[in-house]
């Protein structure tokens, strides 16, 4: 049972971990710091996207699970960011993170879990974007979905208009949905690689691609909804824990300015 499920932990620095044998440490953008060892897991090694890391972030982690990684279920999870048990366990965060023994029963009634959704109320999903990052990302996201994948173009437009969605590529699903998905999601990102080109951004605004996948993993699944690959039912929430916590004063302030003064984000939160 120990081997139904393995979850990579993406991280650039030595952080604390759990210690459950399911988590798997995955030092990300590995290439791009050959002076760097972590003890971690490089992503550097076997089928893999290394150096794309300053502008996929977290996406090079996911890659090297899919293609290097034998487990019915494979997952993705932050080093500050983790599922949460359905009950927390006293006052240290990291023991909030679930555990192989609470995590492996759901896996036989659900083949997706997912955090629980985040919810922008007054800004839709391709407003918050436009007012944090820059919009010409996703309409060029547009453009290439209409190009390789011409019937999620509807779903594209809906999920965009939506106030809620999944994010942070966080994820835990079967084998096969994970090819599926994958090779779907790196499709559509190595083609807009193509069409945008290099772009001067700052480092924090480089690294869109990760951020177009948060919002294009709500396509994907909704497509797969509609077309009854997948169930709803067989779709599984679980809580976000923040491990280092969320200043959200700083971060309510910062999403107003957004999209009032359009002030863009330039650091995570």
């Amino acid at each position: 049972m120990e081997n139904k499920v393995k979850i990579v932990v993406a991280t650039h620095k030595a952080y604390a971990m759990p210690t459950d044998e399911m988590y798997i440490p995955i030092h990300v953008g590995a290439t791009l710091h050959p002076d760097l060892d972590l003890g971690y897991q490089k992503d550097n090694v076997g089928d893999n996207i290394s150096e794309k890391n300053d502008s996929y972030s977290e996406l090079t982690g996911l890659y090297w699970a899919w293609k290097n990684l034998d487990a019915p279920y494979i997952g993705l999870a932050h080093y500050r960011r983790h599922f949460g048990a359905k009950h927390h366990r006293g006052k240290n965060r990291m023991d909030w993170i679930i555990k192989s023994d609470e995590l492996l029963p759901l896996l036989d009634d659900y083949d997706i879990i997912l955090p629980k959704k985040r919810h922008y109320y007054i800004e839709s999903l391709y407003s918050h974007y436009k007012h944090t990052h820059y919009a010409n990302q996703l309409d060029a996201t547009r453009e290439v979905i209409s190009e390789l994948y011409p019937d999620y173009l509807d779903t594209y437009d809906q999920v965009l208009a939506q106030t809620s969605g999944y994010m942070f590529n966080m994820v835990v699903m079967k084998k096969e949905l994970l090819d599926q998905y994958c090779t779907w999601l790196f499709n559509i990102l190595f083609a807009l690689e193509k069409k945008m080109g290099s772009e001067k951004l700052s480092s924090f605004q480089q690294r869109f691609y990760g951020r177009v996948s948060e919002i294009i993993f709500n396509v994907w699944l909704q497509q797969q909804i509609k077309l009854g690959t997948i169930s709803p039912d067989r779709i599984k929430e679980l809580p976000l824990v923040y491990i280092e916590g969320v200043n959200w004063w700083k971060k309510g302030v910062a999403f107003l300015k957004a999209k009032f003064f359009h002030k863009r984000y330039e650091n995570s939160f």
